[in-house]
């Protein structure tokens, strides 16, 4: 009980991390129109990626392991890069770059609902009538948060919107994906180092040039924010506490990502929230966050 609370707290650690890496991507992108998304991705794979395969060879991890053991391995890192990684953090930055910093950590917190539809139709697990009742409730707060309360009118971007999804999707695939190299007893560092080292080769190939960066060092200061604050040390953090909690717990403490993104954008970027902003994302968080409260033993049964 006690390594599994340790655990949850180390969660909520990187959950906040997270939300304070996102601060320092709209930083960046208030910096120069040549400082985008992409770009900040690449750099934040490209440096993270390798840095975690090096410690991982350090302490024992044995990186090149995982291939020569099971070469389906090799195609599960690579899904896990392309399809895990990727969209879990360039979809992400590119709806704080479209929109802000708080929009963007919200929507990407309805990633669970896909965890829950990937179960139910792939693994054929019925979902809970709470699942059901939460999944609305946060759709709810997806519609007012687009809308402001105006059905009739978009109040973001339909962009931002679509960025903000596809990096909800790929929460749940960045969960999904590497949970049969996780029960092999892989080590942590080696699973995410390839995985972000793989979606940052991704990245470059697609897009090798490199922008003209300003002339100030304030650029690699917050750069160095989204690499260790946002990327080394949380998705360590997280990787381990999927050893100790579930994947649905580890949900509730991803509440901590959008309130500390929320709260740093108000106070250092002077964001405007209304109230249609602010019962949106109580509505989003407090549903995901009931998933995982005692509840009535009649809505936690299946359908």
């Amino acid at each position: 009980m006690k390594k599994e609370r340790l655990w949850t707290l180390l969660a909520i650690v990187a959950c906040m991390m997270w939300g304070i890496s996102s601060l320092f991507a709209t930083a960046l992108f208030r910096l120069s129109p040549q400082i985008n998304a992409l770009w900040l991705s690449q750099i934040r794979q490209l440096t993270a990626g390798p840095i975690l395969l090096i410690i991982s060879g350090l302490v024992g991890g044995h990186p090149i392991k995982i291939f020569k053991e099971n070469r389906h391995n090799i195609v599960t890192l690579i899904c896990y890069g392309l399809f895990g990684m990727l969209p879990v953090q360039f979809c992400y930055f590119m709806a704080v770059q479209e929109g802000n910093a708080s929009i963007a950590t919200v929507l990407q917190f309805i990633g669970p609902f896909f965890i829950i539809a990937y179960v139910a139709i792939f693994r054929h697990q019925r979902p809970l009538r709470i699942q059901i009742i939460a999944a609305l409730i946060a759709f709810i707060g997806v519609v007012l948060l687009a809308t402001n309360g105006h059905l009739t009118k978009l109040a973001i971007t339909p962009i931002v919107l679509f960025w903000g999804l596809l990096s909800a999707i790929g929460v749940a695939t960045n969960t999904l994906i590497p949970q049969n190299l996780i029960k092999q007893g892989y080590s942590s560092l080696t699973i995410t180092g390839w995985g972000i080292f793989v979606s940052g080769i991704a990245l470059f190939c697609f897009h090798p040039a490199q922008p003209n960066l300003p002339h100030t060092h304030l650029v690699w200061w917050c750069v160095a924010g989204v690499v260790i604050i946002g990327t080394l040390i949380p998705f360590q953090l997280a990787t381990n506490s999927l050893k100790c909690i579930s994947a649905t717990n580890f949900s509730l403490t991803d509440a901590f990502e959008p309130i500390t993104a929320t709260i740093g954008s108000v106070v250092f970027f002077n964001l405007q929230m209304t109230s249609m902003d602010w019962l949106g994302s109580v509505l989003i968080v407090g549903a995901v966050l009931a998933l995982n409260m005692p509840l009535p033993k009649y809505l936690q049964k299946e359908l």
